[in-house]
């Protein structure tokens, strides 16, 4: 059993797992960040260029 434990806690597979994972969550929180910014903005400006045409 102890050596069970002792395989598990050394196995690099579970390890490069979490790493991704991390990566993946980072990488999510960036472009969500990033839309949503971008979105607000880019929504503004078409409404700004949209009212201009529309005069």
């Amino acid at each position: 059993m102890a050596e069970l434990v002792k395989g598990l806690l050394c196995a690099e597979e579970g390890q490069d797992i979490a790493e991704y994972a991390v990566m993946l969550a980072v990488i999510l929180v960036i472009v969500i960040g990033t839309v949503r910014l971008i979105g607000g903005n880019a929504n503004n400006v078409f409404s700004s260029v949209a009212s201009q045409v529309g005069q």
